[in-house]
């Protein structure tokens, strides 16, 4: 699975997702539920424009921004 993301920059470089691809699919992100910070990453539960949840995961210890799904729940069947 090949996954990019493109983040909003405002005060600080990468602060939040604002769209992300996976495979051939773009998903817009329409709201952060949640985000938490674990040592060496950074976690973001988003509601993405097809109606359902996905955790993003950044790697922040990386020297290059890695990025990785962490979890996927499908809100409308």
């Amino acid at each position: 699975m090949n996954l990019r993301v493109e983040c909003y920059a405002g005060r600080k470089a990468d602060e939040r997702p604002i769209r992300f691809c996976l495979d051939e699919r773009e998903y817009m992100v329409e709201e952060i539920v949640d985000q938490w910070y674990g040592p060496d990453d950074a976690f973001f539960k988003v509601r993405a424009d097809d109606g359902n949840l996905y955790i993003l995961r950044r790697r922040t210890s990386a020297a290059e921004e890695e990025w990785s799904l962490e979890a996927f729940r499908e809100l409308n069947p």
